[in-house]
């Protein structure tokens, strides 16, 4: 085992420890620090994987220490989802605008220290797709939207297995202003409809705002990647 999958590990055992006591404060039970833990230990395990072949340094940073701190307050909203724990929807809301908060922390971190990758940047890139698969879920389980808000968290997941099957859609795309602007549009959005004063119809109108402006810049990459194959 590597110094940096060590130190990973250390990190993801240090963690887990306080989600666990975070979970138990939150949503006392088995089941839901069972849901929570189960999680984000599939996260880690994903993380060990790839730090053994994508991490460049040592060391696992502090940068993916902070995102892995991301990860983990998503674990702990999904667990407020699934147990319909929405009761305390200030909760949930500040736990969003936690991880908001942090998502350019972890990017100034590695800058500042030299240990930017790109491991660190889609372990990034893959926890807002989390936050944002969770968070339309809590919109559509709490009526706020139809079902069809759900397409706001799993349109990232649909880019990614069409590069699996058309490899054309599965090279890298150039580091783009817009993609970072929808992204934090949306989960804003998303947090809003969390509150409990955020009702229908607005909170459709929304997210049905936040959707479309996701399904145009989605399309802007995939033209992108279309017309790059076609020259290539």
């Amino acid at each position: 085992m590597r110094g940096a999958q060590r130190s990973a590990l250390a990190a993801i055992s240090a963690t887990a420890a306080l989600l666990a006591l975070a979970l138990w404060l939150a949503a006392p039970g088995v089941v839901p620090a069972t849901l929570g833990l189960a999680l984000f230990g599939l996260i880690g395990a994903v993380v060990l994987a790839r730090v053994e072949t994508s991490h460049p340094f040592p060391d696992f940073g502090p940068a993916n220490r902070v995102t892995l701190g991301r990860a983990a307050l998503a674990c702990l909203l999904a667990t407020l989802v699934v147990m319909e724990a929405m009761a305390i929807p200030l909760l949930a809301f500040l736990a969003t605008v936690i991880i908001l908060m942090l998502d350019g922390v972890d990017g100034w971190i590695a800058r500042r220290t030299g240990t930017v990758s790109r491991f660190g940047a889609r372990f990034d890139m893959e926890v807002d797709a989390l936050l944002v698969l969770i968070l339309s879920a809590a919109a559509w389980l709490d009526g706020k939207a139809g079902i069809w808000v759900l397409l706001l968290g799993l349109m990232r997941y649909a880019f990614v297995l069409a590069g699996a099957v058309w490899p054309a859609l599965a090279a890298d795309l150039p580091p783009s202003g817009r993609r970072k602007f929808v992204c934090v549009v949306q989960i804003c959005i998303l947090a809003a409809l969390l509150l409990p004063q955020v009702t229908q119809p607005l909170s459709a109108w929304l997210a049905l705002a936040a959707l479309i402006a996701l399904a145009w810049s989605f399309a802007v990459d995939v033209a992108w990647l279309l017309r790059r194959s076609a020259r290539a």
